[in-house]
């Protein structure tokens, strides 16, 4: 959708309306002075006390300007400068002004730079997303590739034994399914990243869920499963199940999900006795295309697609230092 332009005609800049302002202000009692002046033509000359009060009018319309131009004009027009920098400089620019004026002025400043900040992270999360989507495709793309080479250029008088045959067909059909997969988590990362319609799931219809689809699990919930979070039931399905998931594919034989609340967010943790993370790589787990299961087919898009989720509808997930086998999440979701 192409960005809505503003249409280009004349128009007043707030620092001309400022000072017109204060010009008429300023005039109002010297028109008042030059009236009784007419009318009072006993005298053509200004008494004293007429010239200061003009020279004190004055006076105090040139402070009154400075105030505006100080508190309002020009932190806007820093702001909008701030704006055309960062627009050519990136995240470098991002800094906040040197002076805001008024705390409206303050508010937009800053709400402007958490925006500036936001589409300059989702800029280079899209770049280096990008760079890793286009290195997972190729891997399997270049073996179909190959193996679909070596069978059309197979020679007759040299022909391939019916065993060479299928391990390259094998390998074909193997790369394509890798394929199929990543695209399908692509697509659920890509619906994670979009929030759904609003909705709420039950802790409870949370854990049915699981049991159901992850019979060889044993899944237990304590503290307050009787209580609603605010993530519809689509995406509460998707977010659990990648972790129930997660920890099987690790070894994991328990899954429990504990949740206690307060006045505005329920925490949930999420434990298993599977293999647990290293500490070489708990500071990678989140990170897109990041796998130590790469050989069994992993993707490395579980755990990003769980935080994309989340995030979408105003959670937050992270990992938890913990002790013996196993690992341990914490979601923080509002009721």
């Amino acid at each position: 959708m192409p960005v809505p332009k503003v249409r280009t005609k004349w128009r007043p800049t707030l620092a001309l309306i400022v000072y017109v302002v204060l010009l008429a202000v300023m005039a109002l009692p010297i028109l008042i002075v030059i009236w009784f002046r007419a009318v009072e033509v006993s005298s053509n000359r200004m008494a004293p006390a007429e010239i200061g009060a003009l020279a004190v009018v004055f006076i105090l319309t040139l402070g009154v300007a400075y105030v505006l131009t100080r508190t309002i004009t020009g932190p806007i027009d820093a702001l909008i400068a701030r704006t055309e920098e960062i627009a050519r400089g990136g995240k470098r620019a991002i800094r906040p002004l040197e002076s805001y004026g008024t705390r409206e002025i303050a508010v937009l400043s800053q709400s402007f730079l958490d925006l500036a900040g936001r589409l300059v992270d989702r800029t280079e999360y899209v770049r280096s997303f990008a760079a890793h989507v286009s290195h997972e495709l190729k891997s399997p793309l270049t073996a179909i590739r190959g193996a679909a080479e070596l069978l059309r250029d197979d020679d007759a008088e040299k022909a391939m034994t019916k065993a060479q045959r299928l391990h390259f067909l094998d390998n074909i059909v193997a790369d394509a399914a890798r394929l199929d997969v990543l695209l399908q988590r692509l697509r659920e990362l890509a619906r994670a990243e979009t929030p759904l319609a609003e909705g709420k799931s039950s802790i409870m219809d949370i854990l049915s869920s699981l049991r159901r689809q992850f019979p060889n699990l044993d899944i237990s919930g304590k503290g307050d499963t009787d209580i609603s979070i605010a993530l519809p039931q689509e995406a509460a399905g998707i977010a659990f199940a990648n972790l129930a998931e997660n920890a099987l594919q690790h070894g994991a034989t328990r899954l429990e999900l504990s949740a206690s609340t307060d006045a505005r967010t329920t925490v949930i943790l999420i434990r298993d006795d599977g293999g647990g993370i290293s500490e070489a790589n708990r500071q990678h787990v989140f990170q897109p295309f990041f796998s130590t299961r790469r050989e069994q087919g992993g993707t490395g898009m579980g755990l990003g697609i769980v935080r994309a989720m989340l995030s979408s509808h105003g959670g937050t997930i992270r990992l938890l230092p913990t002790t013996g086998a196993g690992a341990e999440f914490e979601i923080t979701m509002p009721l």
